[in-house]
């Protein structure tokens, strides 16, 4: 099935994740497999946003993240629990909005471009977290609440998906 995640131009952010999440929720529910569901779902956030890099990070064990599929740039591999901006929301249990990655202590540079981050850890319906969505952009401050919530919108539909 062919599907494009191309927004029309003159949308606002709010609107545009509106629009998304309407095609997303119609391409994705009934996707039971993993590695597909995380793989169309960060091409599918990449052709609609644009964005400098979006993927996800699975839980590995108690430790450790692991890379999971994504679009952008070759990226870290494996990331502690408690580290970067990955680590510490998969850590805390909650979205991380960072407007200067520079500023933030102990990020880890899997690209020297990165230059803001948002991420949104992936929970069941028991509230495990199974890993994370990490999105950079190349520009300083590109997140902020509209983001936030859109991109907590499309994770709520993923997981329900994924882990009913």
């Amino acid at each position: 099935m062919e599907s494009s995640f191309v927004l029309p131009l003159g949308l606002n952010k709010a609107e545009a994740y509106a629009r998304f999440l309407n095609d997303y929720t119609a391409f994705i529910t009934g996707e039971t497999d993993i590695v597909a569901a995380l793989a169309n779902t960060s091409a599918a956030l990449h052709e609609a946003f644009g964005f400098f890099w979006v993927g996800f990070y699975i839980v590995a064990s108690d430790e450790w993240l692991s890379l999971g599929p994504f679009q952008g740039s070759v990226a870290c591999t494996r990331i502690r629990r408690g580290r970067g901006v990955c680590g510490t929301a998969w850590a805390k249990g909650r979205t991380l909005v960072v407007p200067d990655v520079d500023a933030f202590p102990g990020h880890i540079a899997c690209s020297s471009a990165s230059r803001s981050e948002i991420v949104v850890p992936l929970r069941d319906a028991r509230g495990e977290i199974h890993g994370v969505l990490d999105i950079d952009s190349d520009r300083l401050a590109a997140f902020d609440d509209d983001d936030q919530r859109g991109l907590e919108a499309v994770v709520e539909v993923l997981c329900s998906t994924l882990w009913q």
